[in-house]
């Protein structure tokens, strides 16, 4: 299978203030190059959750980056989102793909083993996520993230987003081919210097892809 270059996911924290992660990723983008915001929302009735998006998709697609949306295809949709991003297996692929347009970007998370992983990537999802906070907060052991991104890049067409807990296990994932990675919620901190850390990944991936040019 072809490996392309890795690019960067950014997945925010649950988000209230548009106007303030407006400008977090104002600061991301001139780190480097970032593909795709995943948009987390904070609770809100509709109406106000899809005001964030609308307020979020215009400066992130400006860029020429995609934002993927963690809520009903309804929001996204009517938000002007690319797409949405979906943890309830099959059946809420099935029913977001009957409610978006064809274009717009489907994407997967929450699976728990490679039989999950496999199942999804059969509806036809654009991407699969591994190694994101579980709903409990807590977090996969890294050495089975990396091994579970490693084998769907080497062996699936789908891609797959290799989740980052912090900004250590970076240059680990890089190396395991994932067409994405991630950074979380933790680039986001107070104290972050999220430029930077966009900056640090991107380098991390050129050196992988000079590696590989080398060989």
């Amino acid at each position: 299978m072809h490996n392309p270059t890795t690019r960067l996911m950014l997945v925010t924290p649950p988000v209230a203030d548009a106007d303030a992660m407006a400008f977090k990723l104002m600061q991301a983008q001139a780190g480097g190059d970032v593909a795709a915001i995943l948009l987390r929302l904070a609770d809100g009735d509709e109406r106000t959750r899809i005001e964030r998006v609308k307020r979020l998709a215009g400066p992130v697609q400006a860029g020429n980056v995609a934002l993927v949306v963690e809520a009903p295809a309804l929001i996204a949709s009517r938000g002007g989102a690319d797409g949405v991003h979906l943890t309830g297996g099959a059946e809420a692929i099935a029913e977001a793909r009957s409610s978006l347009k064809s274009e717009r970007i489907i994407g997967a998370g929450g699976l728990r083993s490679r039989h999950d992983a496999m199942d999804i990537g059969e509806t036809g999802v654009d991407y699969v996520l591994f190694g994101e906070p579980r709903p409990d907060g807590s977090l996969p052991p890294l050495p089975a993230v990396i091994e579970r991104a490693s084998w769907w890049a080497e062996i699936f067409e789908t891609p797959c987003v290799a989740y980052a807990p912090d900004a250590e296990s970076v240059p680990a994932l890089v190396e395991t081919g994932a067409e994405f990675l991630a950074l979380g919620a933790w680039a986001f901190d107070e104290g972050s210097d999220i430029r930077a850390l966009v900056g640090e990944a991107n380098a991390a991936i050129a050196a992988r892809a000079a590696r590989k040019a080398a060989r």
